[in-house]
């Protein structure tokens, strides 16, 4: 009974962390922004998930599975989000400041400041 429940709670929290990396994924304004929000959350309810397939299966190897898949999670996503945030910057995707819904102003403010620094690196070379 006890076991049942632990197994029923962590996937509800897994569940939570996945919807809220999504929902973050879709709402939030740039490609910084919404790396958070997908390495975050989404580490952390695959995580509950995993714990949940250890607790149903045990320590045989079907729960050892779990935890292997666990400690290779915390390895990859957080590599894979460096990457992208590198990546990201080194084309020039500007980082905000504070985090602001985009409208029209905040984007045609964007374009010109990538504009200006398109125009500022011609004239360097």
């Amino acid at each position: 009974m006890i076991r049942t429940a632990v197994i029923i709670a962590l996937i509800v929290v897994g569940c939570f962390f996945l919807t809220v990396g999504t929902v973050g994924l879709l709402r939030l304004p740039n490609v910084y922004n919404r790396m958070h929000a997908t390495s975050k959350p989404t580490t952390l309810g695959t995580a509950a998930i995993f714990l949940a397939g250890f607790v149903y299966f045990g320590p045989g190897n079907e729960g050892l599975t779990s935890l292997i898949g666990i400690v290779f999670l915390f390895l990859t996503v957080p590599t894979g989000a460096h990457m992208i945030a590198r990546s990201a910057e080194r084309i020039g995707v500007p980082f905000l400041g504070s985090v602001t819904w985009p409208d029209a102003s905040v984007l045609a403010n964007d374009q010109r400041d990538r504009d200006e620094r398109r125009s500022a690196d011609d004239g360097d070379e």
